[in-house]
């Protein structure tokens, strides 16, 4: 896994389906067969993480502690243990049927209250641009956990601070090793007199040190995700990112947003390097952060992607750094590193003052409350818009979408990514449901539902949308509804309907059978259609066959 932190490009040390199937938006290609496809992809790197399936021997487990294998997640079953290790115990476990993922450890990189007399608050600009200055934050509520480089708890900002948890050692000895105290320093820096203030300065704050070695990669960052997640709903800071994208990274991120927690991610300083994709940013259920100037213009550096959701200040910010890399603890620097940390700490911030909101509300009140800059509209620069605090504490609440995630049939079952299957929507006690959720074209194209057919009997789902919506039913056995296979969608696609433009899509399937059975409901945005998100109304019936 290939995780860096973003930590600014642009650093300034200053003073102190087939034919008959339309394409899906979420589609991706089926990865090659598990073995031997990652094998000489581990050779290049110390080591190598696996995950186990579900189900295997406690022998398997022991074997890899004394190949000098590491635990970093028990729930998703991920261990860390040495490339040469693996290379030899991969083939085995893959034969035994314990394999379920194997991918390299790689490097990841970094990507780049008011009255209280603290002496660089005049040089704090950015707390105007999101209105921090015209509403008064609240005292602890929901937590922000900080997953990058150590903190030093012993600066002038931390030292005694109430409300800060170290959730492993940290180290700060690196020349890198600024980053993380910066980052924190920017979500909750106390109004204390001294150096500057964080958005949400009361906020409770826990770190992570995900370069205990000086290293930072992917199996430390998932590690600090799943520590997070065991510790409740809250918000997750991720300044970090890299080209790859990772499957067990994204298993950890789904697993920390099934969880309820919400996770903000640095959009990336690739910009003048034609902007790539970068990861986690780009996953489905982040908050993707670009950064902004003075002037509110979209900073030379930020990543420019269809992906990113918000705005926040990202250019010669203020921050707080380790005495040992400068000798006043103050710096600035410029990143998607610092913007991403301003939004975390404001989602908090709402969050608490607003704990009626569930983790989807949030987030789509932090977007839509967003001040639009540039073109009308979403763009790819600025997503929504710039972070206004004020418009966010008193916008409207949107209806919740409490099944997500939901993007696939392995978020849904049982035993797929998550250990109990989401509910589904009709039972054998309840024939008839109805529901209002959303899909966006990069945070949640594709919404799958599990639905009940009694013996005999069929169903009628019928969804009507704002935008263009296509609907499918999917036959229980099916493991994807997202494959390319037309000898697997003859035999487990069991109605459609994909009439271009907005309005309804109706099927009905009966099950002539003498058991009741499980189907899969698809809703999903067409990818080659011009709507990037749409409001849609779900009905399911259960009716005479």
């Amino acid at each position: 896994m290939r995780t860096a932190l973003l930590a600014g490009v642009v650093l300034a040390l200053a003073g102190p389906a087939a034919a008959a199937i339309p394409p899906k938006a979420g589609l991706r290609p089926p990865p090659p067969p598990l073995v031997p496809r990652e094998l000489s992809s581990l050779r290049p790197h110390a080591h190598a993480l696996l995950q186990l399936e579900r189900r295997h021997e406690p022998a398997t487990e022991r074997s890899l502690r004394r190949a000098g294998g590491q635990l970093l997640s028990r729930r998703l079953r991920i261990w860390r243990l040495p490339s040469e290790a693996a290379e030899r115990l991969v083939p085995r476990l893959a034969v035994a049927g314990e394999l379920r993922e194997v991918e390299a450890d790689r490097p990841v990189a970094f990507h780049g209250h008011l009255e209280g007399g603290d002496p660089l608050l005049p040089r704090q600009w950015w707390l105007s641009r999101i209105g921090a200055d015209r509403a008064e934050p609240p005292g602890p509520g929901v937590p922000v956990t900080i997953i990058d480089s150590g903190l030093d708890a012993s600066h002038p900002e931390f030292a005694g601070r109430l409300d800060t948890s170290l959730l492993n050692e940290q180290s700060v000895l690196g020349r890198r090793e600024f980053h993380g105290t910066g980052v924190a320093s920017l979500v909750a820096a106390p109004a204390n007199g001294v150096g500057l203030v964080g958005v949400y300065p009361r906020a409770v704050i826990r770190a992570w040190d995900a370069s205990p070695n000086g290293r930072l990669t992917s199996g430390d960052v998932i590690a600090g995700i799943g520590r997070a997640a065991e510790l409740g709903p809250g918000v997750i800071n991720l300044s970090i990112g890299g080209p790859n994208r990772d499957s067990l990274e994204e298993e950890a991120v789904l697993d920390a947003f099934d969880r309820g927690l919400v996770i903000v991610a640095a959009a990336g300083n690739d910009r003048e390097d034609g902007s790539p994709n970068t990861f986690p940013a780009n996953l489905p259920h982040v908050l993707t952060v670009g950064a902004t100037g003075p002037g509110d213009a979209v900073a030379a550096f930020s990543t420019e992607s269809a992906g990113v959701d918000v705005a926040a200040p990202g250019e010669g910010i203020p921050i707080a750094v380790p005495v040992s890399y400068s000798p006043t603890g103050f710096s600035a620097a410029s990143g998607t590193s610092f913007a991403a940390p301003i939004a975390a700490g404001a989602t908090a911030w709402v969050w608490t003052a607003r704990p009626e909101l569930d983790k989807t509300q949030i987030i789509e009140v932090m977007r839509r409350s967003a001040r639009d800059l540039g073109v009308p509209g979403r763009d790819r620069d600025t997503g929504i818009g710039l972070l206004d605090i004020p418009t966010a504490l008193a916008a409207p609440a949107p209806a919740s979408d409490p099944h997500e995630p939901n993007d696939d049939i392995a978020q849904v079952r049982a035993g797929g990514i998550f250990e109990r299957a989401k509910p589904p929507l009709t039972t054998p006690a309840l024939g008839r449901a109805s529901l209002d959720a959303r899909l966006d074209l990069a945070e949640d194209p594709e919404d799958i539902y599990r639905a009940w057919i009694p013996a005999r009997r069929s169903l009628l789902v019928r969804v009507r949308g704002d935008r263009d919506v296509d609907l499918q039913l999917w036959r229980a056995e099916t493991t994807t509804v997202q494959t390319r296979s037309s000898a697997i969608r003859s035999k487990d696609l069991l109605r459609e309907s994909a009439r271009p433009g907005s309005g309804s899509e109706t099927v009905r399937f009966a099950n002539r059978g003498r058991r009741g059975v499980w189907v899969y409901v698809d809703v999903f945005l067409r990818a080659n259609g011009r709507a990037t998100e749409a409001n849609y109304t779900l009905d399911l019936q259960t009716q005479s066959a």
